[in-house]
């Protein structure tokens, strides 16, 4: 399910299938990891303009992503980063949209709610160092509070504005 954010933001409430196709891609895997562990946020994304600093620096190619609708249209990217998401959950993944740009997942329809706040278990220089350049950058309009780690390091809640007020999940 897509959760359309204001902001060019939105969140992705996702389930891993019963299938075993599933469990031989990344993100299923990333999934299925979160869900077996009892569910909650399992990661995080942003989206860059130019992926090859981050396949090379990875040594792998991004790969193809999609989504068809019952329309016909269809939802296109790349992505890279699944598997470090896997082994250190406090990373993003990044994701190269391409194809129509009104079919952006933020725009399934209008919204005002604001992401204002994420608190992840981690380092902001292992992120920064992740990223390749300084963690504040993707997340210029986001306040990130980072805690040490008791446990797994990965996001612990995020905080949206919404017209009845903050809401922190």
């Amino acid at each position: 399910m897509i959760i359309p954010l204001a902001g060019h933001k939105y969140v992705e409430v996702v389930e891993v299938l019963n299938h075993p196709a599933s469990d031989k891609a990344p993100f299923g895997q990333a999934v299925r990891a979160r869900s077996e562990a009892g569910g909650g946020w399992m990661g995080w994304c942003v989206e860059v303009d130019d992926l090859a600093p981050f396949e090379e620096r990875l040594g792998r190619a991004a790969v193809n992503g999609n989504r068809k609708f019952p329309d016909g249209r269809e939802l296109v990217w790349k992505q890279i980063g699944i598997l470090g998401l896997i082994a250190d959950p406090q990373v993003p993944y990044m994701l190269k949209w391409e194809g129509d740009p009104e079919l952006h997942p933020s725009k399934a329809y209008e919204s005002n709610v604001k992401m204002s706040a994420l608190t992840i278990a981690g380092s902001a220089e292992r992120v920064t160092e992740w990223l390749g350049v300084p963690v504040e950058k993707p997340l210029e309009d986001v306040a990130v509070n980072w805690l040490a780690p008791r446990g797994t390091p990965g996001i612990l809640s995020v905080t949206f504005e919404t017209s009845s007020g903050a809401v922190t999940i």
